[in-house]
């Protein structure tokens, strides 16, 4: 019952918002370190290594969303550069600070109806989890609209697509 109450909630990244963030990032991609966060079906880590990531670190708290992502990665020749990871996303963070890992790019997108986003932007506004000059794009509901910083992170620009924003942010 629990897993298909989540499979319920799973609310990926609509084909059109997804094209448009890769527009947005086309030139910006290519040899990064990319981190999707909340990365559900994992549409958006695959379409960062078709536009030339060198690596991508999928976070998923969901098993079942895991081993889907695991198949994706192998479909799609992909397995040598990615890494999945079966967590919650907090504690994620907090390791990856740890363990002093750098991004170059982080896509999160967690659930619209709770307050991860804020929790999240904030811990990655403090981490160190970022490079200087990294970005941070943040999908979120459009009637909740995100604060113009987080410590380092500084909003660049919000781009609207329905009910879904981008907001893209840049770590000082």
């Amino acid at each position: 019952m629990k897993t298909s109450r989540k499979q319920k909630t799973l609310r990926p990244t609509t084909g059109k918002v997804r094209e448009a963030l890769f527009d947005i990032l086309r030139g910006k991609i290519e040899n990064t370190r990319f981190l999707d966060l909340y990365a559900g079906t994992g549409a958006v880590g695959i379409n960062a290594l078709n536009e030339g990531a060198a690596e991508v670190i999928f976070v998923e708290e969901s098993k079942r969303n895991t081993k889907k992502i695991i198949e994706l990665t192998i479909k799609n020749r992909a397995s040598d550069k990615t890494k999945i990871i079966n967590k919650k996303v907090m504690s994620f963070l907090q390791w990856a600070e740890l363990q002093e890992i750098i991004f170059d790019i982080i896509f999160l997108d967690p659930p619209y109806h709770t307050d991860e986003i804020m929790y999240a932007l904030a811990a990655i506004g403090k981490s160190h989890i970022i490079k200087h000059g990294g970005i941070v794009i943040a999908e979120h509901f459009t009637k909740k609209p995100l604060p113009d910083m987080f410590d380092r992170l500084h909003k660049i620009k919000d781009y609207n697509y329905g009910d879904s924003v981008l907001s893209f942010y840049e770590a000082a």
